[in-house]
């Protein structure tokens, strides 16, 4: 039996929380890890302090992430079978429903603005690969090398890795998997959002997508009910459409938390699968949760910064206003 490792509070907005993803972080990684998240989530609640909306700081806490190559998104993603970066993406307005998405793009520094801008620009709520990059090129969104989007650290692992049943063999309780980043919040008008990003799983065959692009799997956001953003095995999350999945337990009048535990839970015991979520309600509870080894994350609501990576950790920091 798996049982979630759950950390919960409960106050009221604003509130923005991120992760980095649900895997054994080795400890060489831990300080990196959580330094990254914690200046995500202080990069999206600035967002917020401003007045900005949840929308506006999800995208902007991603981004921050993606910018960050100790993480498997935008500048740390993995490599697929052929060594080859292909990126995936998703953003959610909860006060319309409106989202965006991208999936095994290249060349795309912040995949969370452009899966943005499918969501603005198109009439469309994905697009994938080869007309991904197109719409990119239309809109004037640039295109980078990409060897700049590959960090050394993941051609030295990508190099020792040459079967992409091994690496998921190891689930996320290896130190050479890494994962997904994401985040959620809810602002002064009590609207939710959430974005999720990702290279995927390294020794990926060409064009494989996992959960994260996915629209009630990767990501969810309703402002009936609340944001997700999901972490783990893809394959696993897509089976139970996860973060659909704890929302529906939240409208059950459950809580983020045992919302959060159950919907782990159920998918460990019925695919075997591994991970971790975020979740935030429209009143400004919020929950991380994880069944991996280790998850970094990090959330902030008023002047307290509260992050954590092992189980059932859970730290603070007074923020200067």
């Amino acid at each position: 039996m798996v049982y979630p490792h759950t950390l919960r509070i409960i106050n009221m907005p604003a509130v923005l929380l991120v992760h980095g993803g649900a895997w054994a972080i080795p400890e060489e990684l831990a300080k990196a890890s959580v330094d990254g998240v914690k200046s995500a989530a202080c990069e999206g609640f600035s967002v917020l302090r401003r007045g900005g909306s949840a929308l506006d700081a999800v995208e902007a806490a991603v981004r921050a992430l993606e910018d960050n190559p100790d993480f498997n998104a935008g500048h740390g993603a993995t490599l697929n079978i052929d060594g080859e970066v292909e990126l995936d993406a998703i953003i959610m307005d909860g006060r319309t429903l409106a989202c965006g998405a991208v999936s095994s793009v290249k060349n795309i520094a912040n995949p969370v603005s452009l899966a943005r801008a499918v969501m603005e620009k198109t009439s469309h709520v994905m697009l994938t690969g080869r007309g991904g990059n197109l719409f990119a090129e239309s809109i004037g969104v640039g295109s980078v090398p990409s060897d700049s989007l590959v960090s050394d650290h993941e051609r030295t692992e990508w190099s020792k890795m040459d079967n992409y049943d091994a690496e998921v063999l190891t689930d996320f309780n290896s130190k050479w998997a890494h994962d997904t980043v994401g985040a959620v919040a809810v602002d002064s008008a009590g609207n939710v959002a959430c974005a999720t990003s990702t290279g995927g799983i390294r020794n990926k065959m060409v064009g494989r997508v996992g959960d994260s692009p996915i629209v009630g799997c990767g990501g969810y956001a309703d402002n009936s009910s609340g944001a997700v953003s999901c972490t783990g095995h893809g394959e696993s999350i897509l089976k139970v459409t996860l973060a659909r999945l704890i929302l529906s337990h939240i409208e059950q009048g459950k809580s983020v938390a045992d919302a959060s535990q159950l919907s782990l839970q159920h998918m460990s015991d019925r695919v075997h699968g591994a991970g971790g979520a975020v979740v935030v309600s429209p009143s400004g509870q919020w929950a991380a949760t994880f069944t991996t080894k280790r998850m970094a994350w990090a959330a902030v609501e008023q002047d307290v910064l509260w992050f954590g990576l092992d189980p059932n950790e859970r730290l603070k920091e007074k923020l200067s206003q």
